[in-house]
């Protein structure tokens, strides 16, 4: 976390993921559908991952892959932009 990061709630989570795709600047793409399917397709034809997502009253997202492995992570907003930071505390800005 940074100083600038505003971390979002749950409403404004749903508002930001639930039935949309994400873009990141690498082109790689989450997407979040009704009902709770979850889809993460990498660049460059590198395949596509799938599984549920979740959103904790906290506003934390938690991905449960089909493989096994699994994640939660957080949505801020800095600077106007949104930003994916994963547990593992890596940043990942979303293509506006």
């Amino acid at each position: 976390m940074r100083s600038s990061d505003t971390i979002l709630d749950r409403g404004a989570v749903s508002a930001l993921i639930d039935g949309n795709t994400l873009t990141f600047f690498d082109d790689g793409q989450s997407k979040f559908s009704a009902g709770g399917a979850y889809s993460y397709t990498y660049a460059n034809g590198g395949g596509t991952a799938f599984g549920s997502y979740d959103i904790a009253e906290d506003g934390t997202v938690c991905i449960a892959y089909r493989n096994g492995f699994g994640r939660c992570d957080r949505y801020v907003e800095n600077a106007g932009r949104f930003v994916l930071l994963t547990e593992k505390g890596e940043r990942f800005p979303i293509r506006p």
